[in-house]
């Protein structure tokens, strides 16, 4: 996964918990490809302080995903479907068998 996806999605669980200036900075940066330059003229602070604050508002997001985990669950939770759904899109009784018990494995990992 590349970068821009891999902070957009952890933005996409964890934004909240960031600060105000640096959900701002992410989103001007990440989301709507702004220039370091652009986003200082916009807030009148310097290039610098621009890139400080993503830094930091990029490893915040890594740092709970370590310890939260929520966005590796999420993809691995999307990998199971998406094996299921391929699965039965075959019209062998084996593979429907097998669709049951991974999305089974689905629901009781998402109960814990």
């Amino acid at each position: 996964m590349d970068k821009l996806t891999r902070i957009n999605l952890l933005y996409d669980f964890y934004g909240q918990m960031l600060t105000d200036r640096q959900k701002k900075f992410i989103e001007l940066y990440y989301c709507h490809d702004l220039s370091l330059g652009e986003i200082s003229e916009q807030h009148a602070v310097s290039r610098q302080s621009v890139y400080d604050t993503l830094k930091r508002s990029e490893q915040a997001l890594i740092n709970y995903e370590e310890k939260l985990g929520l966005v590796a669950k999420f993809l691995e939770q999307r990998e199971c479907l998406d094996r299921a759904i391929s699965l039965l899109e075959g019209e062998s009784s084996t593979q429907v068998q097998e669709a049951r018990k991974i999305l089974s494995d689905l629901i009781l990992n998402e109960e814990s």
